[in-house]
């Protein structure tokens, strides 16, 4: 048997919840031999999601949050809980994802044809525009090393450096050495951290092949608000917060780390001045 465990951390979003659920316990052509669990945080969800996770889907292990934990932290907390058990694959999934039929199959498939040594991303697109949104990425200039670009899937596995957590899969052997998602990071910076320091280790990270399901992209900036309350979201725990920024920029930028870590805060800093 191949047990695979998905894992969700979620907070408010019944809806979407319910609908990733759906589409993920529908998942088409897979082996009979493989049995999927899921370990869901709630964190502290005020619209019923633990509710209606108990009444629609009572299979479901749900873990309870503070309400402060965000994605890096929940997703800690459901990725520790899971490795409790041993499973053979571990899938990463968002709860705005909306996987294709098959997309768990084909991830497994890729796992399969590359020793289940290596972490497989799923690519998404946005479900009007049918644009890449998330993925895997690449550097793609030496002088630029904090610069991701995504990469779009072919129809073969592609390699890439590092992956967004929207929907990634991992087998045990990089779970078991690699560890759990560093708690440096609260919400972002904690997916690529993770492929990297896989990288690090000797694992490699591909595409699975095409696209594998819909997902929109986050809105990056609102030039409606004011300067004040877009520099707050930066330096919040959604945006790009100094510390846990200083922490990646020290891995992944080398000697002049500090002069890419304070970048993005002069980028915002110039801009609201031109802006005003």
């Amino acid at each position: 048997m191949i047990k695979v465990a998905a894992l969700l951390t979620v907070h408010n979003r019944k809806k979407e919840t319910l609908s990733c659920l759906e589409v993920l316990f529908r998942q088409r052509d897979l082996p009979d031999k493989v049995h999927l669990s899921v370990v869901l945080v709630d964190d502290g969800s005020t619209d019923g999601t633990s509710a209606a996770l108990a009444r629609y889907y009572p299979e479901v292990e749900v873990l309870q949050g503070t309400g402060d934990l965000y994605w890096n932290g929940g997703m800690r907390l459901a990725f520790a809980k899971a490795m409790k058990n041993n499973y053979d694959h571990y899938l990463w999934i968002n709860n705005d994802t909306i996987l294709f039929p098959q997309t768990l199959s084909k991830l497994l498939e890729t796992s399969a044809q590359l020793g289940n040594q290596v972490i497989v991303a799923a690519s998404l697109q946005d479900p009007e525009t049918l644009q890449l949104t998330y993925g895997g990425v690449k550097r793609l200039h030496h002088k630029r090393p904090l610069k991701f670009t995504l990469i779009e899937p072919g129809g073969q596995p592609v390699p890439v450096e590092t992956m967004n957590g929207n929907c990634v899969l991992i087998p045990r052997a990089v779970a078991k050495e690699v560890g759990n998602l560093d708690p440096a990071f609260t919400h972002g910076l904690g997916d690529f951290d993770y492929g990297l320091r896989a990288r690090k280790l000797g694992f490699e990270i591909y595409l699975g092949p095409g696209y594998c399901g819909f997902c929109q992209r986050n809105p990056m900036d609102n030039k409606d608000i004011s300067f004040q309350t877009r520099w707050k979201e930066l330096l919040s725990p959604l945006g790009l917060p100094p510390k846990e920024w200083a922490v990646f920029a020290q891995r992944y930028a080398g000697t002049f780390w500090p002069v890419f870590w304070i970048s993005p805060y002069f980028k915002r800093l110039i801009k609201g001045f031109y802006t005003k």
